[in-house]
């Protein structure tokens, strides 16, 4: 039988000295209870109801048979949206009781020193190269407004963002302070957006520029951050695209081929994707500079 806040608020009212319809006492607990006499039958004509024969009793058959050493702060556990395990342990010995996620979060990364506050404390963010800084207490981080969120679909790219710093800064203004952000390994989870909505900073979406990519970015953060929300459109998003995957298109048509576009900025970039039949993958943007890829993109797309 499923422990959950009903069961709980009728046994406290049991061992407060209530008496309950036999209708609402159902189940193994109360089947058991019944039996064993901890509940006794209340008679009224053809209705039923019963009662603890002794309220002490009733609490220390729960603490013994089902390790309740405390109906009341067991409730509030149940009740509690985020009881961490030790809470748990200390109520019940269990640290199951309450299914819930011990690894909230997201990771950060940049590439210039950011001062941020993180519980209270300011600290300077500057994760060595090949090391990312995962944020657990987000509720608690805290990052200047001029703070540009640049969030970075690829783990790939996520890695090496030093080696793609010419990209950013032919389209952010010079001097401009960006913390880098990923939702994997956490993608199912809706921390990394809860903690984009308690913020006034601009984020930009960093993803591949095919249909899928487009549909992440409108799906997952245009609809709840509206024009606060932008996606990474290089100058030279045509001449890449025409270098791109035609499989990765064809494979991504049938999901996303007729998906309305709401953000009027991406228009020009998936008519491009429909035109050229293609898509492209970020992960062409890992490179010390553009030169090369310029190079070859423009003579290739001529």
């Amino acid at each position: 039988m499923k422990t959950t806040s009903a069961l709980i608020e009728r046994l406290i009212r049991l061992a407060n000295g209530d008496s309950m319809p036999a209708s609402v006492l159902k189940g193994e607990w109360f089947e058991c209870m019944i039996s064993d006499g901890i509940l006794v039958a209340i008679t009224k004509g053809s209705r039923k109801s019963y009662r603890a024969r002794d309220e002490q009793s009733l609490r220390n058959y729960l603490a013994t048979h089902y390790d309740i050493r405390d109906l009341e702060a067991y409730l509030s556990l149940l009740k509690k949206e985020n009881a961490s395990r030790a809470e748990q342990v200390k109520i019940t010995g269990n640290s199951k009781v309450r299914q819930q996620r011990t690894f909230r979060g997201f990771l950060v990364n940049c590439y210039d020193s950011i001062s941020v506050t993180l519980a209270g404390e300011h600290i300077e963010l500057l994760p060595e190269d090949g090391t990312f800084t995962f944020i657990y207490d987000f509720n608690d981080f805290l990052i200047p407004e001029d703070v540009v969120i640049i969030g970075v679909e690829n783990p790939e790219n996520f890695r090496y963002i030093r080696k793609q710093k010419w990209l950013f800064g032919t389209c952010l203004s010079a001097g401009t302070k960006i913390l880098f952000v990923s939702r994997y390994p956490q993608e199912q989870s809706r921390d990394l957006l809860e903690w984009l909505l308690s913020i006034p900073n601009p984020y930009i979406h960093f993803g591949d520029l095919d249909l899928a990519g487009v549909h992440i970015f409108l799906s997952e953060y245009y609809r709840y951050l509206g024009e606060r929300a932008s996606f990474l459109i290089p100058k030279d998003y045509e001449a890449r695209i025409s270098l791109g995957s035609r499989e990765r298109y064809d494979n991504q048509y049938g999901k996303f081929g007729q998906m309305e576009v709401p953000d009027i900025r991406l228009l020009s970039l998936v008519e491009c994707i429909h035109r050229l039949h293609r898509g492209y993958d970020q992960e062409g943007f890992v490179m010390e500079k553009d030169t090369k890829i310029s190079e070859y993109v423009a003579k290739d797309f001529v």
